[in-house]
């Protein structure tokens, strides 16, 4: 059964945006069809990922009725759909809420996983995409592991289950590993919701970015693609088989003798 994830976060800059489409591609290394949605309607930013700011249909056409959702979905090279935002502040006007839950249970049709990037924060936009869920349909949150952005995340967290959503579990990201931030198991005591991924922090991630290509595609070998791909298997419920450099091989049967 297809189902859709919202990746939201209390705050912006955390690598909601990053996340988002990465997990999307990830998806679609370990088999299953997905499509990334631009749920940011006045700043979005999945276009611009991509190396495709403009567009001559966006998801903000189907809002306003104009379009149907399918007419909005354009397929990367690899596979992956993706519904771009309009970057223009005119295309947010006559938008009915109603429309996107319509355009989300038509995307189960052609696809596997909708995965929808939010607005930051808790405005109407992320309200807007938190009433478009279904029952079956799950919240992912994003932070980062320092004290403001995790409690931003609980905000967030508090505000889903009280409108009765499926918070699945948290993703950190930009992860340095050092004292200077909380560990998996303080955000998790903080937030009580399960840490999905440690997606660490990766010079290989802003690369990707200036190259405008997700970074499991640019840099398929990296930390930070490798922590989006299992990411991405544990969502699927499939194996994840990690490549295995030659030293590491050899490596491994010496400590196995």
């Amino acid at each position: 059964m297809s189902k859709a994830i919202l990746i939201s976060s209390g705050k912006g800059g955390v690598g909601k945006t990053t996340t988002s489409i990465n997990l999307a591609f990830a998806l679609n290394t370990v088999g299953k069809k997905a499509v990334v949605l631009d749920g940011n309607l006045t700043t979005p930013n999945i276009g611009l990922h991509l190396g495709s700011s403009v567009t001559p249909i966006t998801l903000n056409h189907v809002l306003q009725g104009r379009k149907h959702i399918y007419d909005a979905v354009y397929e990367h090279t690899s596979g992956v759909g993706v519904v771009p935002a309009s970057i223009s502040l005119d295309s947010v006007q006559d938008i009915k809420s109603a429309r996107l839950n319509k355009s989300i249970q038509n995307l189960k049709k052609i696809a596997d996983f909708i995965i929808i990037d939010s607005a930051p924060g808790l405005g109407n936009e992320t309200l807007l995409a938190l009433n478009s869920l279904s029952d079956k349909d799950e919240i992912i949150v994003v932070t980062n592991p320092d004290v403001p952005s995790v409690v931003d995340a609980l905000k967030t967290i508090k505000i889903a289950e009280k409108m009765n959503k499926n918070v699945r579990g948290v993703i950190v990201t930009r992860a340095r590993n050092d004292r200077k931030e909380l560990s998996n198991k303080s955000i998790k005591e903080m937030l009580e919701k399960p840490i999905l991924a440690r997606v660490p922090e990766d010079d290989c991630v802003r690369e990707s970015i200036m190259l405008k290509n997700p970074v499991v595609i640019s840099h398929p070998k990296s930390r930070a693609a490798k922590s989006y791909k299992r990411l991405a298997a544990k969502i699927a419920d499939v194996e994840y088989k990690e490549e295995k450099g030659f030293f590491r091989n050899i490596f491994e049967k010496i400590f196995r003798q």
